[in-house]
């Protein structure tokens, strides 16, 4: 934690700078942000979208995390244990996201992956790369994607 700035010394707020916020702190800036996106649109139906496979004893092995709001789902965290990856789970977990997404009435899904993580198999699900941010971080980058859903056909 860096210590308070000089703003205290005049009788203004201070700023306090912290690497490991308390979690209730975060989730009410979060919300102070979606009031305000709500204001400004109208449109208030934003959710997470948290898929997890878990072990008998609770252990998550693989999961994908995000949320929607606007019509848009953004990604934010897929992640599958080193001893279960090749088996499909990532596949699997991308296509319940996206159906989930579908019935939220999103349509486009956005994530962002550094080169040294999975943008080719985002790619290879119908992910397109926007843009591409170098040197972060130093000799990799971040690729931002992004994949238009369509409609399910009726079965």
């Amino acid at each position: 934690m860096i210590g308070p700035d000089d703003a205290s010394a005049n009788g203004a707020t201070a700023l306090v700078v912290l690497s490991e916020p308390a979690p209730d702190d975060i989730v009410a800036l979060e919300d102070q942000l979606y009031g305000f996106n709500v204001a400004a649109t109208g449109i208030d139906d934003g959710r997470y979208l948290s898929i997890f496979l878990k072990r008998d004893d609770g252990t998550i092995y693989a999961g994908l995390h995000g949320h929607s709001w606007a019509g848009v789902c953004e990604i934010k965290t897929l992640w599958i244990a080193d001893s279960e990856r090749g088996k499909g789970l990532g596949s699997r977990l991308l296509a319940a996201a996206e159906r989930e997404a579908r019935l939220r009435g999103c349509h486009v899904i956005h994530l962002a992956s550094f080169t040294f993580q999975a943008p080719d198999f985002y790619e290879r699900h119908g992910f397109q790369r926007l843009v591409q941010l170098e040197d972060f971080p130093r000799g990799h980058a971040n690729v931002l994607l992004a994949k238009t859903l369509m409609p399910e056909a009726p079965v």
